[in-house]
């Protein structure tokens, strides 16, 4: 069985923010989210285009959510899936591992 590619910062940063956001995880709470807590501040577009394709990956998936309050489409939810908290938990264990016996 092959190996699976860890994740980049960007992906870990991305599923980390939809699992504290839950329910609430579209596109600008997202970008709140990353500001706000990991002071990473990235356009909606490359927030976007990332969630794709961690979805294309099996790692996360998306639903319509609720309607804005000042109308348009409905929002685009994301969720972080059981193959994304593997893959999340296996590249925290990776880092978790090369840290073990650094000194700074």
């Amino acid at each position: 069985m092959p190996k699976k590619k860890p994740l980049g910062e960007l992906q870990q940063l991305l599923m980390l923010a939809l699992m504290r956001l839950r329910e609430e995880a579209y596109g600008a709470a997202i970008r709140e989210e990353l500001a706000r807590v990991a002071d990473r501040r990235l356009s909606i577009s490359a927030i976007y285009v990332t969630l794709v394709r961690l979805e294309e990956q099996g790692l996360v998936s998306s639903r319509d959510g609720e309607v804005p309050a000042t109308g348009g489409r409905p929002r685009r939810c994301f969720q972080v899936t059981e193959r994304g908290i593997e893959a999340l938990k296996a590249t925290r264990d990776a880092a978790n591992r090369m840290w073990t016996g650094v000194r700074i």
